[in-house]
């Protein structure tokens, strides 16, 4: 029964507590210091790997490997369940190698509803070393067990803090911050065709030539039609270019959309206030948006790579200052 109802988010969210299932999970889980109350286990092998003193305060339940399996939402279960207090991220003890790669690089999520879109960007997330993930409302809750399954670990890697509204994001941001928002409304195409897809709200296509530069726009513009086509919301035109060009200054943060809505006024508003640019990711003419976990993915890293380069250039320039 507790296993059963700790898949809902009813149950999550009223009782503070999370079910992870799998020894890598448990173990990632245990090292970055989330509570366990009760971990049920069919052979006492599995505990073997797993930190003897966190599992002394636990309630230890042997039971029948038939038993996992019938609860088991994997397909090959591993034997191991486990019901934790739901992890505060303010209290976890983050990997020392994640810290040490960390960069001064955020990504806020808007409306990202697929539980595996969801669990993909945050690995891709931790890989990158993002400082933080930060998940407005409306986004699927992050201890989803399919989120945590394509999660792969990285909810014990790195902060994600769940279900913010807008008025709240800009105070969980750094001082400083420029929020880039990466999206497929691209200026000059509105211009040629009727109607551009909002599709995935990570990945912008550029028809036409992809070595022609983006042409920048004002920041902010008059009465507007958001992608359901309602007039009289105003929303900021951001000046837009490839996200393969210069944007990653210290410290940015990266805005990615879900694939229904694509990015919400409030997430443009927020980067027109920093300043902050619209990256677009081109794509073949014709092909529709990229998936929004790839298009993080893509800006993410992209984004490591410009800061780890102008990392590089300024130690550089300790070195050997310019006389």
């Amino acid at each position: 029964k507790v296993v059963t109802i700790a898949k809902s988010k009813k149950f999550r969210d009223h009782h503070r507590k999370v079910l992870l299932e799998g020894h890598r999970l448990i173990k990632d889980a245990l090292e970055a210091g989330a509570v366990l109350q009760t971990l049920f286990f069919s052979t006492v092998g599995h505990l073997k790997e797993l930190p003897e003193a966190e599992l002394k305060r636990a309630n230890l339940v042997k039971v029948k490997f038939e038993d996992i399996k019938s609860w088991s939402d994997l397909v090959t279960p591993q034997g191991l369940i486990g019901i934790f207090s739901k992890p505060d991220h303010a209290k976890m003890s983050y990997p020392a190698a994640q810290l040490t790669s960390s960069l001064p690089l955020l990504l806020i999520c808007d409306n990202i509803r697929d539980p595996g879109n969801l669990g993909t960007i945050l690995r891709s997330a931790a890989g990158a070393g993002c400082e933080k993930v930060l998940l407005t409302k409306g986004c699927v809750d992050p201890w989803e067990p399919k989120v945590l399954r394509a999660g792969m670990g990285a909810h014990f890697r790195l902060p994600i803090i769940a279900n913010l509204d807008w008025e709240s994001v800009p105070s969980n941001l750094p001082a400083g911050v420029q929020v880039c928002v990466a999206d497929n409304k691209d200026p000059d195409a509105q211009a040629e065709t009727a109607s551009v897809p909002r599709g995935a709200a990570g990945a912008g296509s550029a028809p036409g030539n992809p070595k022609a530069p983006v042409k920048s726009k004002p920041k902010a513009a008059p009465e507007h039609k958001d992608e359901e086509g309602v007039a009289g919301v105003c929303v900021p035109e951001l000046a837009a270019q490839y996200y393969y060009e210069n944007w990653a200054q210290t410290p940015v943060a990266v805005v990615v959309g879900g694939e229904t809505h694509g990015l919400s006024p409030d997430a443009l508003h927020l980067a027109a206030s920093t300043g902050g640019k619209r990256l677009v990711i081109p794509v073949v003419p014709g092909v529709d948006s990229l998936n929004s976990a790839i298009a993080a993915g893509i800006v993410l890293f992209e984004g490591k790579r410009q800061l780890l380069r102008r990392h590089k250039q300024e130690d550089e320039r300790q070195k050997f200052p310019v006389v």
